[in-house]
């Protein structure tokens, strides 16, 4: 039995074991004490089994800890070669950045091999938001019946352009997340942060005439939005109702749950809401992610600009 513990065979097992650990552990961090969302968790777990893999095979390199930034280089070549997106290269060297660090934070590595890395150049694509026009459009669009799947899917549009909520926040509100009296609603968001955001007279209307026919199909899921199985809804679901809406009349290219929070945010500074407040209303830890939105309002602005400055020939 002891000659086991030097076999070849013990010796892989061993390595990929400790391999595992180290990912594992580090997950474990990102979870219980970052507390990052279960689909960034998935995306770092995905990134770091896939470089683990690339080293294994190119390389013949089983620990981790002694990756040197030349093999991230070279895995960074062939993601390119792959034709991988210099901003999805960069998002999956972002958690192989944030995996050494934790490396070194309990001391597995001196030091973070990526620590003079810089990332990819990418063009960020801008979002065009949807017009106020075709929001209103494609809501009064929406069938006068009163059946509990139309009632639903006006009230899961009108949550998304009213709240500028995610997707994901939207999916996952539960009937006590409801303030009828303050007409607010609580939004468990990203590292579970919670944040308060109002809601409109029209929208709270809305949800008690759903909440009156929700009562037929589910008296027990706790969840706002349901099938008429009486489950949670999808993201798919959610995905699928804002196509078909907005697929009637808007020819954008992308139609999403994201546009529509796009558009929330956009509207908004349009008609001069402070950009910290829209901040708080969206969930953004700092500004710098606020501040995509004011692309859009530049417009809006130069004609403010030209109107109220006195050397403007406009006036």
């Amino acid at each position: 039995m002891i000659r086991d513990f030097f076999s070849p065979n013990f010796c892989i097992f061993t390595k990929n074991k400790f391999q595992q650990i180290l990912i594992d552990s580090f997950l474990d961090y990102i979870s219980l004490e970052k507390k990052y969302s279960p689909n960034t968790i998935f995306a770092y777990k995905n990134d770091l089994i896939s470089f683990r893999d690339f080293c294994a095979t190119e390389y013949q390199l089983e620990n981790l800890a002694e990756v040197e930034y030349p093999i991230i280089r070279s895995w960074i070549v062939s993601l390119v070669d792959l034709k991988i997106s210099n901003r999805s290269i960069n998002r999956k060297i972002s958690s192989l950045n944030s995996f050494y660090k934790f490396l070194q934070k309990t001391h597995q590595v001196e030091i973070n091999p990526l620590t003079k890395h810089k990332a990819l150049k990418s063009v960020n694509k801008l979002q065009v938001p949807f017009t106020s026009k075709e929001i209103n459009t494609a809501i009064n669009n929406i069938s006068e019946k009163n059946d509990f799947t139309t009632i639903r899917n006006k009230l899961i549009v009108e949550l998304l352009y009213s709240t500028g909520i995610r997707k994901t926040e939207l999916i996952n509100i539960k009937e006590n997340d409801i303030d009828f009296y303050n007409k607010t609603i609580k939004i468990l968001g990203k590292r579970n942060k919670e944040r308060f955001v109002p809601l409109l007279e029209s929208v709270t209307i809305i949800v008690k005439q759903y909440q009156e026919l929700k009562n037929e199909y589910s008296k027990i899921d706790n969840h706002l939005l349901i099938t008429e199985k009486g489950n949670k809804v999808s993201k798919s679901l959610v995905y699928g109702i804002i196509n078909l809406y907005f697929g009637k009349v808007s020819t954008k290219v992308k139609k999403s749950p994201h546009i529509l929070r796009h558009s929330f945010a956009t509207h908004l500074l349009n008609e001069g809401a402070n950009l910290n407040s829209v901040k708080e209303l969206l969930g953004h830890s700092s500004l710098a992610s606020t501040q995509v939105y004011t692309h859009n309002s530049l417009e809006v602005i130069k004609k403010v600009y030209n109107q109220a400055h006195p050397r403007s020939l406009k006036k």
